[in-house]
């Protein structure tokens, strides 16, 4: 679970009996969500915030509104430092949610609202509603699979949601649930960024005498002064990366190699090497040009093969 995908925004409304009563849940922590959508397309979840901010002359509300801009909690969920307060977003005269989790879906169970239509990017709307109901799932220990039922489920001779909602993206509420359940299993990528080691210097010597004099040379004779320079920074570079000092009686740490030296002889020496050795059936050959190769792939931390 990444838990630090999107941020929940938290501003409450006002406490007033027919939004916001201001009684915790009698649960303590939520123990199911109801997926909701807001009916209302092109409203987000700011203007949800407004509205039932305002509302008089009726009793609703949802702890969560979710468009593709924020996850916002308009009534404390226990996601944050406050515990989780109800909300009205399912009718106590109808008893679905009695049968299915032995209380009303208002005292025990959190109303998470989708945002969508309009000028709203609803994929990016649902993204963050999967994400979000993974985080609930995550930390109240709920299995996605059984404690999201859609308000549709709840009381399906009144409502479609969020199943109207899902439709406009070609979504259903079993790919909401397969989904949720994938983003608690996803987990962050950790890139393990190997450890620099010391070039030996018997490497960095061979290296030198095998392979970049010879080439420095021909390169002189040749009045490429560019190569030449070249060459010359390169045997540098690598005695330095070897902890060999570039002045006699001189004393410095070793210095990294530069990764574009490393894979200059790589690519220029060793691996053409590797390959004739391999021709001809020459395993020690193959086994010292691989060697070399990882030597100078370490000490330009980088991955050995």
């Amino acid at each position: 679970m990444i838990k630090d995908k999107y941020p929940i925004e938290r501003r409450y409304i006002n406490k007033r009996q027919n939004v916001r009563p201001g009684t915790r849940l009698t649960s303590g922590t939520p123990g199911f969500l109801v997926a909701h959508d807001t009916g209302n397309p092109g409203a987000t979840a700011d203007n949800h915030f407004t509205y039932f901010q305002n509302l008089k002359d009726r009793s609703a509300s949802a702890q969560t509104f979710i468009d593709d801009k924020k996850i916002l909690e308009i009534i404390p969920t226990g996601t944050g430092p406050d515990p989780a307060e109800k909300a009205w977003h399912v009718l106590y005269s109808v008893t679905t949610d009695n049968k299915l989790y032995g209380d009303d879906a208002n005292d025990i169970a959190l109303g998470v609202e989708l945002c969508y239509g309009g000028k709203i990017n609803t994929l990016e709307s649902y993204k963050r509603l999967v994400w979000y109901m993974a985080y609930c799932c995550d930390k109240w220990g709920l299995n996605p699979l059984t404690h999201i039922p859609s308000h549709k489920q709840l009381d399906p001779a009144r409502k479609s949601d969020i199943d109207q909602a899902l439709a406009t993206i070609g979504k259903t509420l079993k790919n909401l649930l397969y989904d949720v359940v994938a983003e608690v299993k996803e987990q962050p990528v950790v890139i393990n960024t190997p450890a620099v080691v010391q070039l030996p210097a018997s490497v960095a010597q061979r290296l030198i005498d095998d392979y970049v004099s010879p080439a420095w040379f021909v390169a002189r004779q040749a009045g490429n002064q560019v190569e030449t320079t070249h060459l010359h920074n390169l045997a540098d570079n690598l005695r330095l990366a070897s902890c060999n000092p570039l002045q006699p009686g001189s004393a410095a740490p070793f210095k990294q190699l530069y990764k574009s030296n490393a894979q200059e002889l790589i690519f220029r020496w060793l691996s053409p090497g590797w390959f004739i050795s391999h021709r001809k059936g020459d395993k020690s050959g193959m086994d010292y040009f691989k060697s070399t190769a990882d030597h100078l792939r370490r000490a330009a931390g980088m991955p050995t093969e």
